[in-house]
Parts: structure tokens; C-alpha cells; sequence
């Protein structure tokens, strides 16, 4: 049983104001056009299919079309909600698009039944947990849980997955020690009673990666790098495009899983390529406009430009946009700018949390640092803001 592992599509995002739909659409013709060599028989959308709750209508179109061109070749799909998505507006039609083999989970409710396909070696079970907080579990089962792993896991209890066969979960939450990138904002801090540790990305707690063991794989969705965690059966596939300038020289990749027998685990990454790539220039403004320099270079990517002259440019983003249209922004690193001897200024920036650039001007302001109750309040205020924005 062949699967296309995909999550994180963000349809409708846009990066420093540029919108990505055009960008959204080629990856998906492409990841369409490799089917056929492919040959999966289904294709899993781990979560944040849209990039906001309430989706832009051409998002919504590039989807149902996606959804349109799979069911034409007549192959399953299964799709999850992340937090970035609104389960219920995902769902909306699943009633009515499930007999034609396309399934997209619900809010969470009650107990999860699998979904089952079958091949030559038996049954595979497919799981489909929407994207959790402790609270929601809590609603549907009137249960008290202290973390995300208690949750989920209460859950996947409940499942009663028969462990003889092959099964598949498909899942949209922050797994064990996952690498990050800026796309997925963290918080770590400690707690103050046990000193423990704890990792909040966007939102999402972490989930010991031990809950998933009775799965024989799990289609993670929520980090944008490709990357095992703990074992090849449990995978983040990343986003299909780069979505941030720490991505800038990361390979996305599209992931293909293969379940044969029982216990038997394939997992290959077919590069992907954008219509336009996202990358980093660097130099003297009379070098970045020389025709010489750019001429038959990529110049309709969005680039982040590091320019390195003593003299500040008026305008220089309209002016460098007059060759590179798609420039995200301009940043200087020059003798004033670079106290620390940093090769990259964008990334002195790209390493700080919003919890550290609140601090440096608090210190600035005030001339005294935050105290390690004031962190606190304002790492759980952080979190809430960025839950009701997803």
C-alpha cells in the first residue's frame, strides 16, 4: 500500500504581503503531473490545508480542484484539520464527498473509526484525529487531562487499534524533539513547580512520541522541515514550499510511503521544485543592479536582499524591485550594523522569539530586565493570542 504523505499546504498564505496562490497552484499541477509514476493508492493531507480559519475563496477553489483532479483518476483522499484550519468549515461537505472516496475528518466528537482499504497483503486502517487540545477532548469525553500527550493519547486508547493488521494515523500535532523552523513560532520556558521543560509551538504542546507505537506509521503534519521523529514510522512531510527565509536553503521534498507485509517500512523524498524559488542575495547596491550580476539569474524569485554598503539607499527596495519584483525586504550589514561580526543579518533576527524582542525594548524602555514572573505571564498571553488567531 502506497501512500503521498503531504500537510501544511497554507493555501491562500502570503509571505512578507506576497500572496502564494500562484505559487500553491503550480506545486500541486506538479505533484499531480508525478502521479502517474507514483502510483499511490492514496494521497494524506495532514492538516492546515487553508493558512487561516475562514479561507480565501481562490484558496478554497485551488483545493476543490486538487480534490476535483484526484477523484477523476480515482484515487482516495484523506484529510485532517490542523489548528491553522477550521474543522468544521473543512468538513463541511464531507457527508456528501465520502462515497467518492474522499474523507476529511470532523471536529472531534466521539470515538474514531478507521477507514479501510485493502491490497494484497490484507487490510490497512486508516485513522483520521483532527487536530486536538486537551480541552477538546475534555468536552467530548468529560475527562480531565494536564498535557497534550495525556489527551492524545486518551483518544488513541479509545480507538482499540488492532495491532495484527497495518495501520496508518494521520495527525496534526507537535511531536517529540522535532527541528523547527520560524515558520512554526516556539516557546520554551519552565515550569516553576517541577522545573519541566515545555515546548509550545503556535500554539501546540508537545506529544511524546510514544503514543503512536501501535501505529505502523504516522502522518505528522504541523512542522514544515521534513523529518523523522524518533523512527522512519512516525514523519513529519513538511511543507511543499518554502514558507520563511530560514527555509531558504532547505530541499522541500514530496513524502511516499510504502506499507507492504507487516513491519515492512519504505519511505522515499522526491525533490520538489517551485515556480519561483526563495532565496538570499547578498552585496553592494551597484553590484545587486549590475546586469552583468543578475542576468540570467532567477530574478522573478522573492529574495531577501543583505546589502553591504556604508551608505544607506533611499528607496532601495522600489528601486531593487525595478529588477527583482518579487524582493521581500532589504536589510543592511555593514561596519554600523554588524557589532557582532554576523555573516547573516536577516537570521539575528530570524533566531529571536517574540517573548526576546519583547524584552530587549521592556529593557530598553524601563532599564531593567523582565523578571521571571513577568516571562511567565507574558509566555502564557503569547500562546492565547496565537490559539485565537489560528
Amino acid at each position: 500500500m502506497k501512500f503521498i504523505h503531504l500537510s501544511d499546504l497554507h493555501l491562500g498564505k502570503k509571505v512578507s504581503g506576497f500572496s502564494m496562490i500562484d505559487e500553491q497552484k503550480y506545486i500541486l499541477e506538479k505533484i499531480l503531473e508525478m502521479i502517474p509514476e507514483i502510483q499511490p493508492d492514496g494521497i494524506i493531507i495532514a492538516g492546515d490545508v487553508f493558512d487561516t480559519g475562514v479561507a480565501q475563496v481562490e484558496a478554497i477553489r485551488l483545493f476543490e480542484q486538487f480534490l476535483e483532479n484526484l477523484w477523476k483518476i480515482h484515487i482516495p483522499v484523506f484529510v485532517i484539520s490542523g489548528n491553522h484550519d477550521s474543522a468544521d468549515r473543512l468538513s463541511y461537505c464531507s457527508k456528501f464527498i465520502t462515497d467518492k472516496g474522499i474523507y476529511i475528518s470532523k471536529s472531534l466528537s466521539g470515538d474514531i473509526e478507521p477507514i479501510t482499504l485493502k491490497d494484497e497483503y490484507g487490510e490497512v486502517n486508516i485513522y483520521l484525529l483532527p487536530f486536538i487540545k486537551p480541552v477538546d477532548v475534555r468536552n467530548v469525553y468529560q475527562e480531565e487531562f494536564e498535557n497534550y500527550t495525556d489527551a492524545v493519547k486518551y483518544v488513541i486508547d479509545r480507538m482499540n487499534v488492532d495491532t495484527s493488521k497495518r495501520n496508518v494515523l494521520v495527525a496534526h500535532q507537535f511531536v517529540g524533539n522535532a527541528k523547527l523552523s520560524k515558520s512554526e513560532t516556539s516557546i520554551n520556558f519552565r515550569e516553576p513547580d517541577n522545573d519541566k521543560e515545555v515546548y509550545n509551538v503556535g500554539g501546540i504542546d508537545n506529544v511524546e512520541k510514544y503514543v503512536f507505537d501501535v501505529f505502523d506509521y504516522t502522518a505528522l503534519g504541523h512542522i514544515h522541515q521534513p523529518q523523522n521523529v524518533g523512527s522512519p514510522s512516525v514523519r513529519y512531510c513538511g511543507t511543499p514550499l518554502k514558507y520563511s527565509l530560514e527555509e531558504i536553503d532547505k530541499q522541500k521534498s514530496l513524502t511516499v510511503v510504502e506499507l507492504n507485509e507487516k513491519g515492512t517500512l519504505k519511505i522515499d523524498e522526491i525533490p520538489l521544485k517551485p515556480k519561483n524559488d526563495m532565496r538570499q542575495i547578498s552585496g553592494k547596491y551597484e553590484d545587486l543592479v549590475s546586469k552583468e550580476n543578475y542576468e540570467g539569474t532567477a530574478v522573478n524569485d522573492y529574495i531577501y536582499a543583505v546589502l553591504t554598503d556604508d551608505d544607506y539607499i533611499p528607496d532601495v527596495v522600489q528601486k531593487l524591485r525595478t529588477i527583482y519584483p518579487n524582493i521581500m525586504s532589504a536589510v543592511y550589514d555593514n561596519a554600523r550594523t554588524s557589532q557582532n561580526n554576523s555573516a547573516d543579518v536577516y537570521k539575528k533576527y530570524e533566531s529571536k522569539t517574540p517573548l526576546e524582542f519583547f524584552g530587549e525594548l521592556f529593557q530598553r524602555q524601563n532599564n531593567e530586565n523582565l523578571t521571571d514572573e513577568d516571562k511567565k505571564i507574558l509566555e502564557n498571553l503569547i500562546s492565547e493570542i496565537w490559539e485565537v488567531e489560528e
